[in-house]
């Protein structure tokens, strides 16, 4: 038994690196190898905004008299027809990212829900 991988004696890609914040030697051989830097202090992000009640009415009003944009519509429709996944990699393709992706499905996922449970009176079709 010995602590060297089953392959050879080198780190995979995917282990993280002991002396990940040893400083750079300036040399371009060997585990701190590259060129010298001085550090620079991270900027403070701002704070992510709250969502109060006057947000959440403000936002519910402009989606009642706004509706739906064009591929929003389609994700509905694939939503109701339960492509689930197809519908996360459209928002995904259109959006840019897969965590934005998420939430936009799940937020167009409650208002079919809302359509197909508690509809309310005599449907249309």
């Amino acid at each position: 038994q010995t602590d060297l991988a089953p392959l050879g004696c080198h780190r995979t890609n995917h282990e993280p690196r002991e002396d990940a914040t040893m400083p750079k030697s300036g040399i371009a051989a060997g585990l701190n190898s590259g060129h010298v830097v001085t550090e620079r202090a991270k900027r403070a992000r701002p704070q992510k905004a709250k969502m109060t009640r006057r947000k959440t009415l403000i936002k519910a009003v402009v989606r009642e008299v706004a509706g739906l944009a064009p591929y929003e519509k389609r994700v509905v429709e694939l939503l109701r027809n339960e492509l689930d996944k197809r519908a996360l990699r459209f928002c995904k393709r259109r959006l840019g990212s897969h965590k934005r992706a998420l939430a936009k499905r799940e937020e167009l996922a409650t208002i079919v829900r809302a359509a197909r449970g508690g509809g309310g009176g005599g449907g249309g079709n």
